[in-house]
């Protein structure tokens, strides 16, 4: 199984913080960044082949990935995505869809979210593609919201639906099975064709509208936050804060973090 981290987007509504650097080398705690999060995260379930979508600021990415690979015990390989600052992330995902058919544990880079998050996934896996969901959260327009049918396949993925007819919001953690690879790979390429703008969640739909295994897995009661704008990274940096006194009071082992310091966070 590979590692994929969508790591492209230009992060415009956190300027001027992301003037000189993509969302996902935003620090959260101390020098740990979301992109340090992520490596973690998959690093801990032993997922250590990792490939990064870069785009927007991306040397700023190349110039610390021999750093980033000692610091996590990870091999990583960048995918350059130069429609970035253009086109929306359905082009980014179909980049790496050579990826697909060893097994991809996708992640968005601007998502901080807690290991469970990646053993949920890995414990449930089955269908060719599951999707992460929060299902307790209260639900407005800007989420990502999802439906299933009683089943339990996906009908509906799309910030439009009307949140009291959604069963959850899909929280940018997905697993691709090898099984999905060529199909998958079929519905983003009909998608961003159809329009660039359009997000690799849309693709998700159009691989499940063609008949394509999509379930949802409950994240259950986790701290998370996609980062958006100031307010959801001074959240991502209030949850970060949190999980490392809790650590500490706890007297968890405190693994080893960035550059050689440590951190009891366990997100």
């Amino acid at each position: 199984m590979i590692g994929l981290v969508l790591a492209a987007g230009a992060g415009r509504r956190l300027r001027p913080d992301t003037d000189a650097l993509p969302k996902a080398l935003l620090p959260v705690h101390g020098p740990t960044t979301i992109l340090d999060i992520a490596l973690r995260n998959l690093a801990q379930v032993g997922v250590t082949e990792v490939a990064v979508v870069v785009g927007y600021a991306a040397d700023a990415i190349r110039r610390q990935q021999a750093t980033l690979q000692r610091r996590h015990q990870v091999t990583l390989t960048l995918i350059p995505n130069d429609r970035a600052e253009e086109w929306n992330n359905a082009y980014s995902l179909w980049l790496a869809r050579e990826l697909f058919a060893a097994g991809v544990l996708l992640l968005n880079g601007d998502t901080v979210h807690p290991v469970s998050v990646e053993q949920t996934l890995l414990r449930q896996r089955g269908p060719e593609l599951l999707l992460a969901v929060d299902t307790g959260k209260p639900l407005a327009d800007e989420e990502m919201k999802v439906r299933f049918d009683r089943t339990g396949q996906l009908t509906h993925i799309h910030k439009g639906l009307e949140p009291e007819t959604a069963h959850g919001e899909y929280i940018g953690a997905a697993l691709i099975e090898p099984a999905a690879a060529i199909g998958l790979a079929e519905a983003l390429a009909a998608t961003w064709r159809r329009d660039p703008g359009l997000y690799y969640e849309d693709g998700f739909q159009a691989y499940a509208d063609r008949g394509g295994r999509v379930r949802g897995a409950p994240i259950g009661a986790v701290d998370w936050v996609e980062v958006d704008d100031h307010a959801d990274l001074a959240r991502a940096r209030a949850i970060l804060a949190r999980a490392v006194s809790e650590a500490e009071r706890s007297g968890a082992e405190r693994p080893s973090g960035p550059s050689g310091s440590h951190s009891a966070c366990r997100c």
